[in-house]
């Protein structure tokens, strides 16, 4: 018998014979071929002969006993195989793997085995089985032969007969004949022996172990020809085979996963669940079926990733933490794959990143409070300390905020943008988690305004205007953070004025380009007063220049000693503190109301109907100190506030040791009491620029303290600069930080106001929870509005008349005026 035999095309012999045919010798011509051909005989066998054969039985009526006597004689010869050939070589093969899943698992569902076969690490038990698998192979392959050759002789009988009755065409009959007869012999379970050894093949080659892969490719192909006797659109693989196989590979990664997590870290673990998943694949792609591939990857990914992934994340000393703060990036990739393998939406580590942003930023805070409160009680217990060092060191704590909390940002940006692709959801997670801890610390607008006037007034010197943008940029990443951003718009207006006003700014167009920035993130109206601030400053030099040559041509009573630059400052751009003057009044010396008078009358004369207040609050001065010493003359010239020079001005009319009291120095001047004090100790408590001599002597100024010149003043500078209160970048005190966020809950009554009448002149009719949702909308842009805050302005609404209850319904409003005039007139007919 050739094995290379092709299938032969027979036409119905013509029928010369009309006499009575015996199927008994019929048969016998038939099934004796079939003897020859499974004793691979079939080369000396006329097979025009037997076709002829069996068509005169099928045409006279015989083809129900010819398809089963073939599907008899088949089914003995194939039992005979089994006995003789296939059965002694199951001695030592041992089916436990497959009976114990098979009683565990119903068909078509997977579970867990509960025992392994004993010993099939052994060498000879893995060579009987390769044997086992080779002997089935080569019988499944004899037999499919076999089955073609019968099918052809028997050609008829599946046009006719089979196919008219829907039965099986001899080649299939034939397979299933196999599939009853030797994989599912009830005598001896070949399935059992078979499963049994593919499943531990399996188990030696995952343990490490080299396997004979193509005998089980073999086998595992012959399964998937064999079609289930009760299912036939799966096959015996997919119904028998793949549910033990799944079972198995669960019991299995369930050790697995014990075993990982008792024995490696999080890099190795990781990285062996990723190599398990590269394995599972090239198995299923190398002898397995395709069909597989997804429910063993499934169950690698269940039992190895979604049941230990939180676990092994937060591992100490090699979890997530651990590999942020060690720039392990390969395996932060690693992890991201993983994660993105079971869950897309990355439920589990966006979690985790939140957690560890909100717990190491919520430490940044506490740090950096700490750090604050520490340097300034370190810095003022210290003897040579003054008002200066422990504004710095207040200072110092602020910038090294905004700088950790930025670092720790970047950290972050570069570990989505390295290893997880930029994922939008991972970056909406963590975006949300630096929102969190960012407004709950309560000096971040602040602080991130005085990070920004360091940088302005010295950080930004001799860096080029790339180097200046990108330092901008990183102080408006963390701009977007912060919610209350009228907040920060108040420091940062205090900041700019002191900038502008002490000339102090490194350079107009940084200061510019921050503003066009601050511009883009919320929009105009946020930066009008801004720019109002600029425009006011460009204005107050034309107007000094103009004044110059007015007293050169008109006006020369105030003599050559004194020369004035003033800055004329619209009140409503400027900050409170500026516009508030009342909080700032002064008694100037003769010599400077001469002056100010000058600057008055020519102000007037070109702006009439305009009113000035003089501020000495921002102002400065430049004071010659001359000391009469017979040996030499002794000159110094001071920069100081403009209080500091009211000051010491008072000491020209009084000798040398004589003092002045702290409340004669109060009525005098009339400057206020808390700007008295921080100017006095400017001139009279820093250990390297005591203008004034005070007792007792002491680091604080109190009203019982007196003054007197210190005569034996000395320096080795000509000019000498006091850092005063009001142009240094200091945080603020408990106390002033209550007086700005009055200030500011001020201002946000008066914008919640705004919006509820905008939104009501424009609805004219709305129910209360779409008013209060509508303002919190508007209002979200510069601060985070709240429910109490709204109800009581919209009280007060109600109680000025803009606005009306229904009085059908109590939670819906109705607009009464069309504007504030008509209020006004309302108001004022009432009165």
């Amino acid at each position: 018998m050739s094995a290379s035999k092709s299938r032969i095309k027979m036409r119905p012999p013509r029928n010369r014979d009309s006499a009575e045919v015996s199927f008994d010798k019929s048969w016998v011509i038939l099934s004796t071929a079939m003897e020859e051909m499974y004793r691979k005989n079939a080369s000396r066998l006329s097979y025009e002969e037997l076709y002829r054969t069996a068509y005169t039985l099928v045409l006279r009526k015989y083809a129900e006993r010819l398809y089963n006597a073939f599907k008899a004689f088949v089914a003995e010869h194939l039992c005979a195989i089994v006995n003789v050939d296939l059965a002694p070589l199951t001695v030592g093969i041992s089916t436990t793997s497959a009976e114990s899943a098979i009683s565990v698992v119903p068909t078509g569902h997977t579970t867990s085995m509960t025992s392994r076969v004993n010993g099939t690490e052994n060498v000879n038990s893995r060579e009987n089985g390769q044997r086992f698998l080779n002997s089935v192979k080569a019988q499944w392959d004899d037999h499919c032969l076999r089955m073609r050759m019968i099918s052809d002789i028997l050609m008829y009988m599946d046009r006719v007969y089979c196919r008219e009755l829907q039965l099986p065409l001899v080649y299939d009959a034939g397979l299933s004949l196999f599939r009853d007869n030797v994989i599912r012999n009830p005598n001896l379970p070949i399935d059992l022996r078979l499963y049994s050894i593919i499943l531990d093949q399996i188990h030696l080659e995952r343990n490490g172990d080299m396997v004979d892969t193509a005998a089980i490719k073999a086998t595992v192909l012959m399964l998937e020809s064999l079609s289930d006797d009760k299912y036939e659109s799966e096959t015996v693989y997919s119904r028998s085979f793949e549910p033990l196989f799944l079972s198995s590979s669960v019991d299995f990664y369930r050790k697995e996963a014990e075993k990982l997590l008792a024995e490696c870290d999080s890099s190795q673990y990781f990285w062996k669940t990723e190599r398990r998943l590269v394995e599972e694949y090239e198995r299923t792609t190398a002898y397995l079926s395709a069909n597989t591939e997804t429910k063993i990857t499934k169950i690698v990914e269940e039992n190895l990733i979604t049941r230990n992934l939180p676990a092994v994340m937060r591992m100490e000393n090699s979890g997530v933490l651990f590999m942020i703060e060690n720039n392990k990036f390969d395996d932060l990739r690693r992890l991201y794959r993983l994660c993105n393998r079971v869950d897309p939406d990355k439920t589990e580590l966006k979690s985790y990143l939140a957690e560890r942003i909100v717990s190491q930023g919520l430490r940044i805070n506490d740090d950096a409070l700490q750090d604050m409160k520490r340097d300034v009680s370190t810095t003022a217990a210290t003897e040579k300390s003054d008002i200066t060092s422990r504004q710095n060191a207040a200072t110092r704590a602020a910038f090294k905020w905004v700088e950790s909390v930025l670092s720790f940002k970047e950290l972050y940006d570069r570990i989505i943008d390295d290893t997880m692709n930029r994922d939008i959801q991972v970056q909406t997670a963590t975006t949300n988690a630096f929102s969190v801890f960012i407004n709950k610390m309560d000096r971040a607008s602040e602080f991130l305004s005085l990070y920004i006037d360091e940088n302005l007034k010295k950080g930004l010197k001799g860096k080029t205007e790339d180097e200046v943008e990108a330092t901008l940029d990183r102080a408006i990443v963390l701009f977007r953070y912060i919610s209350d951003k009228d907040m920060f718009e108040t420091y940062y207006k205090a900041h700019l004025a002191k900038r502008l006003l002490g000339g102090r700014s490194v350079s107009d167009d940084a200061e510019r380009m921050m503003i066009g920035k601050l511009k883009m993130e919320v929009g105009y109206s946020f930066t009008t007063k801004l720019e109002g601030m600029f425009k006011d400053m460009k204005i107050s030099k034309d107007i000094m220049q103009e004044y110059k040559r007015y007293i050169g041509e008109i006006d020369q009573r105030y003599g050559s000693r004194l020369e004035l630059s003033v800055n004329v400052l619209t009140s409503n751009n400027w900050p409170v503190t500026l516009a508030n003057v009342s909080e700032h009044k002064c008694v100037y010396p003769a010599e400077i109301e001469l002056i100010k008078s000058s600057f008055e009358r020519f102000y007037k004369k070109r702006h009439s109907g305009r009113s000035l207040t003089w501020n000495p609050n921002m102002g400065n001065a430049d004071v010659t100190l001359r000391f009469k010493v017979k040996e030499r003359k002794r000159e110094h010239d001071l920069n100081v506030s403009t209080y500091a020079m009211v000051i010491l001005m008072l000491f020209n009319d009084v000798s040398d040791d004589e003092f002045l009291s702290f409340e004669q120095i109060k009525q005098s001047t009339l400057i206020p009491e808390i700007e008295l004090i921080r100017n006095l100790q400017s001139l009279a408590v820093a250990p390297k620029s005591k203008i004034l001599l005070k007792e007792p002597k002491s680091k604080d100024v109190k009203p019982t303290d007196k003054f007197c010149f210190n005569k034996n003043f000395e320096s080795k500078l000509r000019r000498i600069a006091f850092p005063t209160v009001a142009y240094m970048n200091k945080t603020e005190t408990e106390s002033e930080r209550r007086d700005t966020m009055d200030k500011v809950e001020q201002l946000r009554r008066y914008q919640t106001d705004a919006a509820i009448v905008r939104i009501m002149k424009a609805r004219k009719v709305m129910e209360h929870n779409l008013l209060v949702a509508e303002v919190t909308a508007q209002l979200t842009s510069r601060f985070q509005p709240n429910a109490s805050l709204i109800k009581k302005r919209i009280d007060a609404m109600l109680e000025r008349e803009y606005i009306e209850r229904s009085a059908d319904n109590r939670q819906e409003y109705h607009y009464l005026v069309s504007s504030v005039l008509e209020v006004a007139n309302k108001l004022t007919m009432q009165a």
